[in-house]
């Protein structure tokens, strides 16, 4: 498998994928629908994204992240940056099924990734 994408969220969101048979948010307080793309970023990258979407976060959920295998997607996926010359970072096109979903690991903030 080539490298997975990765996406940060909240376990009750992803239990709540679970039972949908899809995971459709595209990052923290956003939907697919309202985004047009949910927001992935390969494994170095994530440290940098899980700083500045949750930074000190103190919900009630605990974080994980999800490993993505983008062969299982049935969206497209596109590397673009937020601005010209930008780090590119993966977009998934449409909703994640949760099959494409291969692990979920405990987010620990105090981790290198």
């Amino acid at each position: 498998m080539p490298e997975p994408l990765l996406h940060i969220t909240e376990r009750s969101l992803w239990d709540a994928a679970r039972v949908s048979g899809a995971y459709e948010l595209s990052t923290r307080g956003r939907t697919l629908q309202e985004e047009g793309f949910i927001h992935c970023s390969l494994r170095h990258q994530l440290p940098g994204v899980a700083a500045f979407l949750y930074g000190a976060y103190a919900g009630p959920d605990e974080l994980v992240v999800l490993v993505i295998d983008a062969a299982r997607l049935g969206a497209p996926v596109r590397y673009e940056a937020m601005k010209p010359g930008g780090e590119e970072f993966p977009h998934v096109y449409g909703p994640i099924p949760v099959d494409a979903v291969v692990d979920v690991e405990a987010w620990d903030s105090g981790s290198e990734g």
